[in-house]
Order: structure tokens, then C-alpha cells, then sequence
């Protein structure tokens, strides 16, 4: 349903607060340049360079950081459209390698683990990650740019109640409740039972052996785990349910659920054509994207109802990216 012009600033005020108070890095030496106009009549920089048809996933956060990129570009004068249809990796990696788009940000585990089908078990780091990613698409004939300091890695929530009666905050802990953690039952996307990053991880690296699992969709589990469905869910690090309902997440201290940095999948052909500036654009919001910066702006879409364009429009503003 549309929000009136009076329904939106009433909404989006506390977050272009927030924005500016917490999440803003702001550059005060270039605001007096930062406007389109340039305010000296030089042209920007993607002034007259070939339009760019870029992707995104169609979940909220990529459509937050579809948002960003795009808008960006746009401010430096590139030609930017945005097909944020996709609903995962198969589809948006298809659809860059046949050249209907140029160019998407994804997700370094992702490139791992979907794109590459490897399970990622000797990757330690997040450099390693994206080093290890950059080399599989290197095989395809493309590159990452700069990744973000923000990983949406899986992680293992539990209710704040139920932490504190088990005086949890591993998840190797886990193992204590009942035999082998018996009596726990977690709840997880259905494909998450066989792969390392789920159910195999959690009995092979934690020796959960016996731990319960309950298949749910990955939109039902934080409900599932609110309602009291489960004990433990994998929960995305960044999703807003953290917040909104104080869910405790429980260390990864066997890194099974990876890194999930995010790092724009660009070809040396579209480098080329756009010039520096397109690479330092994008390296510019990549580099603003921390842990606190995306959980909030993910909460101001899903819990306060903003669009993901207009929280990229104030998040990019606050910032002088705009």
C-alpha cells in the first residue's frame, strides 16, 4: 500500500537520524563538491560513458545494496538501470555470463558454494574467501571489486530466554543440553540438512549428533523461533529479527556457516568502457557497508516499512555519496 508524503517523513525521520548520528562516515572535505552539478560545470565522470544494466537478487537486503550501487553510479553521472528480479544465485549468474546484465553484487560464499559448488571447509578468512571467489570467477571471465565489511553469514540464533538458561553463548554449548544436544531442536532451510553450512557442520565440526532438525522455509524461521517453535534457527547475521525480537546469537567458533561479504562481480570489458571512476564509486559504498550500517537499514525496510530506495537515497546522503 503507498504511503502519503506525510505517512513517509513521519516513518523515515528516525532512521535519517540514525543514519546521520551512528551509521554516517561522513566525507566533510568533499560536501562542497559533492552535489550533481559539480558546481563548476566540469562534467561528472560517467558523463557520456555506455549505459549499464545491473542485477540484484530480490530479497531485501540485495535490494538495499542494488539501491546503493545504483544510486551512486547515478550520481556520478553513469546510466544505471537496475533488474533486481532474480531470486538466486543460479538464475543472476546466468543471466550476467549471457550479457543481460554487466554486472551484480554477490555474496563471496555464495560464489563458493552455489557458483562453484565447493563446500568452503578450508577457508578461514574473509580475505581468503574472496580471494578463493575471485579466483572462480576469474574462471568465468569476470573479477570482484572491493568487498564490504559487512558478512551476512548464516548464524544460530536462540531466544534470549532460552541462552540464559543454558548460559549459552557458543554453539558448541549446544552439545550439553540432553545427549550430544538431544533435547535442542533447530529449524533450517530444508537444504540446509546435508550441506556443511547446516545440519553436517553442526554434527561433524561441533558433535551435535543428535540435534533435532525441523526443515522451515528460511522467510518462516524467525517467527519459528520467536513462537517457541524451535529452540535454535539459522538466522542470516544481519537479519532484523535480532533486533526486533533480542534473539542471542551464538558464536561460530568453527566458522562452518562461512563468510558472506558482499563484493560487486564486474567483467575487465565493463572496467574498461566505464573508466576508474565506475571501480572507485562502487569501492566507495562497499567500504561504508558495516555489520550495524546494514542491519539497520534492513530493519528500516522490513520493521519501519521504508522503501529500499529511499533508505539507500538518506544512507548515501548521509554519507556524501549523493
Amino acid at each position: 500500500m503507498a504511503r502519503t508524503g506525510n505517512q513517509e517523513k513521519k516513518i523515515a525521520a528516525p532512521f535519517r537520524l540514525l543514519a546521520i548520528t551512528t551509521l554516517a562516515v561522513v566525507a566533510i572535505a568533499g560536501c562542497g563538491s559533492s552535489s550533481p552539478s559539480g558546481g563548476s560545470g566540469t562534467a561528472l565522470p560517467g558523463t557520456g560513458k555506455p549505459p549499464i544494466v545491473m542485477g540484484a537478487k530480490n530479497f531485501t537486503e540485495e535490494l538495499i545494496l542494488g539501491q546503493l550501487y545504483q544510486q551512486a553510479l547515478q550520481a556520478k553521472g553513469y546510466k544505471v538501470s537496475l533488474n533486481s528480479s532474480f531470486p538466486g544465485v543460479a538464475l543472476i549468474n546466468a543471466a550476467l555470463k549471457s550479457g543481460k546484465i554487466q554486472w551484480y553484487p554477490e555474496y563471496t560464499w555464495e560464489v563458493i558454494t552455489a557458483v562453484a559448488g565447493q563446500q568452503g571447509k578450508n577457508v578461514k578468512t574473509a580475505q581468503q574467501a574472496w580471494d578463493v571467489a575471485n579466483q572462480i570467477e576469474k574462471k568465468q571471465g569476470f573479477q570482484l571489486l572491493s568487498m564490504t565489511p559487512f558478512s551476512d553469514a548464516n548464524a544460530l540464533a536462540a531466544r534470549a530466554s532460552y541462552a540464559s538458561k543454558y548460559h549459552l553463548t557458543t554453539i558448541g554449548q549446544l552439545k550439553h543440553i540432553g545427549k550430544d544436544a538431544s533435547n535442542v531442536v533447530y529449524c533450517d532451510a530444508p537444504e540446509n540438512r546435508t550441506l556443511w553450512t547446516g545440519m553436517v557442520g553442526l554434527q561433524e565440526a561441533y558433535g551435535l549428533k543428535n540435534i533435532q532438525f525441523k526443515g522451515l522455509g528460511f522467510g518462516l524461521l524467525p517467527l519459528a523461533l520467536q513462537k517457541g517453535r524451535c529452540d535454535v534457527a539459522d538466522i542470516f547475521q544481519t537479519d532484523p529479527s535480532y533486533a526486533q525480537y533480542h534473539f542471542a546469537q551464538l558464536k561460530d567458533t568453527a566458522r562452518i556457516f562461512g563468510f558472506q561479504n558482499v563484493a560487486p562481480v564486474v567483467s575487465a570489458k565493463l572496467l574498461k568502457a566505464e573508466g576508474p571512476a565506475f571501480a572507485k564509486t562502487l569501492n566507495a559504498v562497499s567500504a561504508l557497508l558495516t555489520q550495524q550500517a546494514m542491519i539497520r537499514m534492513n530493519q528500516a525496510v522490513v520493521v519501519n516499512k521504508i522503501s529500499p530506495a529511499e533508505v539507500a537515497k538518506d544512507f548515501l546522503k548521509a554519507n556524501g555519496l549523493s
